[in-house]
């Protein structure tokens, strides 16, 4: 089945089962496919990718029984290799060739700043419903507040929350964005009294807001994002489905609705649909491969080679020292003659393990640093930097992004004491920092902005015009290709009591 005939046979679903309706007031019988956190192109390890995904939803339409709607959580256009050069263009074209229902922005949305975002949004195809995300005081350019399906005789009113951690997670500037249960209370009523008959929020927001939003019960459904949790879950009121990531699974929400007398009566039944077990789309496969080979031509170029295991994956590097981190840390601190260095640990993404003797790639540099994030020089005292390793270690146990790898100098940790009081040593090249002495620290314009929290950094003279500022990628390439071979370990830069 094309693409272009798949989207006329959901069509032509929904406008039977109108008819149907109609005629014998038969329960509408809706499956939701929800997938979220997806900036990945391609299927890894046998499962996810958006041939996989297409596989998943013709299948699904194939059994011709019911309506299908397929609908996106949120974080699509970073990180990601080929992110690095479109700025996630490469996503909403191949988002835009799935019938998706409708999309809520993640906070990947904004990593390339606000003015990306909209640029995005503007080429999307479908329609994105972003309730909370504000600019200048209305909802952001390219989204709307709410937005209403009919379904046969039934409405469905769609809310969009993005996480308010945004402001601390991207590049957000100007944006603001409202509170998650004050606006959705707000929204769900409003569209309860416009005729909505099911109200769903398409949530990219943590767990905790989640469970939230559960408890509060202004609406039915909650299709999730941003924890890569695969999690499906119902209280009697509302039911709540998260995805996993990169549509390594996708789950099936079947509903059954039907009018009793003056009121709707609906039921969930849940299905978590492993993509491992559908072959791919060749149709959506070929596209991708288009762009799998653009990304090759720019990428599969050896650069050196690693004596030492590097590990990038997620608990690794934000869980305390990585050979990784200080392999990025010392080659930023190198490229721009800094004291000393720190990079957040939410910044390296491959999430994988490299064997001592691997010949590292373009490919493999970009993949642990795909957000585009320059490095900068700033001129800070002593007494920022302490913040600012506090501010890092402060959750620590929650394995934040913001965990700090570190270069020219050696920290002590006391994790069992409180947020903010944690840092108990700090050595820059052997001597005690010196909290009113000025030092020059190498970090990326992500953190200096005050990302991940690190509201230390905000306002510190930068020592690099920006117009003149390069990419950590092409900081690590060139350390990396002007050593030939590189020998990072962990060895004690951190020590956590």
């Amino acid at each position: 089945m094309s693409l272009s005939k798949l989207s006329a046979t959901l069509l032509l679903g929904m406008s039977g089962w109108a008819f149907a309706a109609a005629a014998q007031a038969e329960p509408l019988h809706l499956t939701i496919l929800h997938y979220n956190d997806m900036d990945r192109m391609e299927a890894e390890n046998g499962r996810g990718g958006f041939a996989k995904l297409m596989a998943v939803l013709k299948d699904e339409v194939s059994r011709g029984d019911r309506t299908v709607l397929l609908t996106h959580g949120g974080d699509a256009i970073s990180p990601s290799l080929l992110s690095g050069f479109d700025h996630g263009a490469h996503i909403i074209d191949l988002i835009n060739e799935t019938p998706t229902a409708i999309f809520v922005p993640g906070n990947h949305e904004f990593d390339f700043g606000p003015e990306v975002a909209k640029q995005r949004l503007s080429e999307a195809k479908f329609p994105v419903v972003a309730s909370n995300v504000l600019e200048n005081g209305r909802i952001i350019e390219g989204a709307v507040e709410t937005y209403t399906m009919d379904v046969g005789d039934i409405t469905l009113g769609f809310i969009g929350l993005t996480t308010p951690d945004t402001v601390h997670l991207a590049s957000a500037d100007g944006v603001e964005f409202a509170p998650v249960l004050e606006t959705t209370a707000r929204l769900a009523e409003k569209l309860r009294n416009d005729g909505a008959d099911l109200v769903i929020a398409l949530a990219h927001v943590d767990i905790g807001d989640d469970m939230d939003l559960i408890r509060q019960g202004a609406v039915d459904v909650i299709l999730a994002g941003h924890d890569h949790n695969l999690m499906t879950f119902y209280d009697g009121k509302t039911a709540f489905v998260e995805s996993s990531s990169q549509a390594n699974y996708v789950t099936a929400l079947d509903l059954t609705i039907e009018q009793v007398d003056d009121e709707i009566v609906w039921s969930p039944a849940f299905r978590t649909l492993d993509t491992a077990a559908y072959e791919p789309d060749p149709e959506m496969a070929a596209k991708v491969q288009q762009y799998l080979d653009r990304l090759s031509a720019e990428l599969d170029i050896e650069i050196g080679k690693t004596e030492t295991a590097l590990d990038s994956r997620r608990a690794t590097v934000r869980g305390g020292e990585a050979a990784i981190g200080n392999l990025i840390a010392d080659a930023i601190r190198e490229a721009v003659g800094a004291d000393i260095a720190i990079t957040n640990g939410g910044g390296i993404r491959a999430d994988r393990e490299y064997a001592p003797g691997t010949v590292l790639t373009r490919r493999d540099i970009q993949s642990e640093l795909p957000f585009g994030n320059k490095t900068v020089k700033l001129e800070v005292t002593g007494r920022q930097i302490r913040e600012a390793l506090e501010i890092g270690f402060s959750q620590a146990e929650e394995n934040a992004g913001r965990f700090p790898h570190v270069s020219g100098m050696t920290v002590t940790v006391d994790l069992s004491q409180p947020p903010m009081n944690r840092v108990k040593e700090i050595l820059v090249g052997g001597v005690p920092l010196d909290d009113g002495k000025t030092y020059t620290l190498a970090t990326n314009d992500y953190m200096a902005e005050g990302g991940d929290g690190y509201s230390a950094l905000v306002g510190s003279p930068n020592l690099i015009d920006p117009a003149a500022a390069n990419f950590m990628s092409s900081q690590v390439i060139d350390y990396i290709e002007r050593h030939g071979t590189v020998a990072p370990k962990v060895e004690g830069r951190i020590v956590m009591q």
